[in-house]
């Protein structure tokens, strides 16, 4: 990836956005890196838009590549997916252009709205300004899950989201499989055993719908009224809904706070009768139970994923290294589950 000074981005960016709108003039500034974004870099900025004398405001955001990387994902698709949900009335953010020409930014990227409020999971568990928010977050996250998989891709033309075939758990299973078996620099015999605990029990999967892939507290932006936005949709695609279901209940998104497994905010039981209620399909909990392990599975691969990002040369972070170190909290996590 191109190395560009952000006075350098900000010029290419005021270019390529008077170029996107048809304007007369863009003026960008607080030009910043935001924290957070692992595997996405992340820039805030506002942008001022001029045509026919008129002149709009915007605050926004830029999502863009850091580089090469293990987890293959594409911008245009991301994009594409949030843009559907924002017309089906979730809460993320809007999104205005798109690029993956590497001439531009140097990798590809894309323009979304600036959502303000506060996106660290500690201070939503632990600061009384939050207190009501811990309440109706639950509930919250279940009606929204439910929306999402009510998002029709046919509709949308999310055509690029493949079917998952008869079995969409035994697909996911297969996948990461393949994903450990092409990552692993070491044994992990925790992860032999959860592999072949999972391919026991794959549950039936009739109900096939868009999939979030990263639901969880990490990716929520919040108030003290509750849940402003949902992030992070670069893992989007076509599946069972309970793998959603499951991936909040993962212990790595607790912080601490395991007497409540779903995001440290409440009990399985609430969460799945929320869910019920709000997408008429029953939660079968032996399902839910069969994608929590997996993804607790999941993310230890994906921490391996990350480090190797790092190892391998392609982003030097040490937040991607520090990232790898948690490989075992998710090996202990699956020999608890599954004892």
């Amino acid at each position: 990836m191109e190395k560009l000074e952000p006075n350098e981005m900000v010029q290419r960016l005021t270019d390529f956005i008077r170029m996107q709108g048809d304007f007369d003039s863009v003026a960008i500034e607080n030009f910043r890196k935001m924290p957070g974004g692992a595997s996405r870099e992340i820039w805030s900025f506002e942008c001022a838009m001029q045509r026919d004398g008129e002149t709009s405001r915007r605050a926004m955001v830029l999502r863009r590549d850091p580089g090469a990387h293990n987890i293959s994902t594409n911008r245009r698709h991301e994009f594409l997916v949030i843009r559907a949900a924002f017309e089906e009335g979730i809460p993320v953010p809007e999104v205005f252009w798109v690029s993956e020409d590497p001439a531009v930014l140097g990798s590809a990227f894309f323009l979304m709205e600036r959502i303000d409020g506060e996106t660290l999971a500690r201070r939503l568990l632990r600061d009384d300004t939050y207190a009501r928010a811990r309440e109706v977050m639950p509930a919250q996250l279940a009606e929204i899950l439910a929306k999402i998989h009510r998002i029709d891709p046919v509709e949308h033309k999310l055509d690029f989201l493949a079917e998952p075939g008869d079995n969409a758990a035994l697909t996911e299973v297969k996948r990461y499989k393949e994903n450990f078996r092409r990552l692993a620099l070491e044994p992990h015999p925790a992860f032999e055993l959860a592999f072949r605990w999972l391919l026991e029990r794959v549950p039936k999967t009739p109900r096939k719908t868009l999939v979030h892939g990263d639901y969880r507290i990490g990716n929520v932006i919040f108030g003290p009224e509750g849940v402003r936005s949902i992030l992070d949709w670069e893992l989007a695609h076509r599946g069972d809904p309970m793998e959603d279901v499951g991936w909040m209940c993962v212990r790595a998104w607790r912080f601490g706070n395991d007497k409540k497994p779903v995001g440290g905010l409440g009990t399985r039981e609430d969460f799945f009768r929320a869910y019920e209620k709000a997408s008429g399909a029953a939660v079968d909990p032996e399902a839910a139970r069969f994608w929590e392990v997996f993804g607790n599975l999941r993310w230890g691969i994906i921490t391996i994923s990350q480090a190797r990002t790092h190892i391998d040369g392609f982003v030097k972070s040490v937040e991607l290294a520090s990232i790898g170190r948690r490989t075992a909290e998710t090996e202990l996590e699956l020999l608890n589950l599954i004892e």
